[in-house]
């Protein structure tokens, strides 16, 4: 039986905020993997980008993973760069159900531009095109590790748990 319940997809979908109250609701653990990675390595995401690069970033996260994918009555809230390496997802679906939170490139940006300096990725003169390009890039791998998706762009964090709650009972 697979007691973890691991939260996918890109940045700005939900992902931290959905599954700090998901976890509230199941009297589960809560992890966020990007916290735990800056933990890990001492300094922050972009700092880690900027100093050590993406490809180092993605190790540690690789790492992180194999810990994370080992705990038992968690919500795990995923970086949104983790489907790109297949064994972080392999480890991941051991014990865990897969749920894709989407939302629309529009909605994304409006909730990242707030975080100034937090998004590597997005320190670039045109965020919302990058935000496409990545979305399209990614996407395939997001819907290949989901057991099921749920588009947040027009829901509040309470709408998106119960969905959550509803279809992975």
């Amino acid at each position: 039986m697979k007691d973890n319940i691991a939260l996918i997809g890109f940045m700005g979908t939900g992902k931290t905020a959905a599954g700090q109250a998901l976890a509230g609701k199941l009297d589960m653990r809560f992890i966020e993997m990007d916290s735990l990675i800056a933990q890990k390595a001492g300094k922050s995401i972009p700092e880690i980008f900027q100093q050590d690069g993406e490809i180092s970033f993605r190790q540690i996260e690789i790492n992180v993973t194999r810990e994370v994918a080992r705990e038992r009555n968690s919500v795990i809230a995923c970086g949104g760069g983790l489907v790109l390496n297949k064994i972080n997802i392999d480890r991941l679906r051991e014990n865990a159900r897969i749920v894709y939170l989407t939302a629309s490139p529009g909605v994304i940006l409006k909730r990242v531009l707030n975080e100034e300096g937090q998004r590597p990725l997005l320190a670039v003169d045109d965020p919302l095109l990058t935000i496409r390009e990545l979305l399209k890039y990614r996407k395939p791998f997001y819907e290949r590790a989901a057991d099921t998706t749920i588009n947040t762009s027009r829901l509040d964090i309470d709408a998106v748990v119960k969905q959550i709650m509803e279809k992975i009972k």
